[in-house]
């Protein structure tokens, strides 16, 4: 699965979970504690047949394998899950939506990163609004529903909806930097090459 070393996602759980990325980002790869592990197993058997029922038509997590590795004498769990980010298009922002306001805002020590992962109260002060037509909504309300009504009969309530957005202008205009970058650095080659061709061209016959 992994060519190359994965990187270490800032993000981290409640429980202290630590999350690598692979590194062509279709990967995400989380830590487990033991108590974690013991309520994986017990979710998993139902997950699967879950998954077959609705023919992958869902939004909970596409976990792929669950592995115990052992460092040192030392065991360490962790399970891999697909990425839901797209690998070639940059995520400019996203939010951890749980349908409440109650102590749901990323703190200053969130925000400070690169990527934060801002929260529902985030989401209403920033005016956000997402449009995707009706028949996309439709689809994404009968999801939810379905995913939401599975994690109800397994008594599961600490579940949210991960968002993540691309934005068209800003990725317009990364592009536009980052091949004025690369034109520039070519350019620069360009002249560094001329410069060392000039000194060799210059020595005539008989030159020492």
């Amino acid at each position: 699965m992994l060519t190359s070393q994965p990187t270490l996602d800032d993000s981290s759980g409640k429980s202290g979970a630590k999350f690598y990325q692979s590194y062509d980002k279709l990967f995400i790869i989380k830590t487990l504690t033991s108590e974690e592990v013991e309520r994986m197993h017990s979710f998993l058997k139902h997950y699967h047949p879950y998954i077959v029922e609705r023919h992958g038509k869902t939004l909970l997590p596409q976990y792929l394998g669950m592995y115990r590795l052992t460092v040192d004498g030392v065991e360490h769990y962790v399970v891999a899950i697909r990425n839901v980010f797209s690998n070639h298009l940059t995520t400019h922002k996203k939010f951890d939506l749980k349908g409440s306001t109650v102590d749901r805002e990323a703190s200053d020590k969130e925000k400070e990163k690169d990527l934060p992962t801002y929260k529902d109260n985030d989401f209403v002060k920033d005016g956000m609004k997402i449009y995707i037509g009706d028949e996309a909504k439709k689809k994404l309300i009968d999801t939810l529903t379905a995913d939401v009504d599975f994690l109800t009969r397994l008594h599961l309530m600490d579940y949210s909806l991960l968002l993540g957005l691309h934005d068209c202008a800003r990725a317009e205009q990364e592009n536009r930097e980052r091949a004025e970058r690369e034109e520039d650095e070519d350019n620069h080659d360009d002249e560094d090459d001329s410069e060392s061709g000039s000194g060799l061209e210059s020595r005539g016959p008989g030159t020492e």
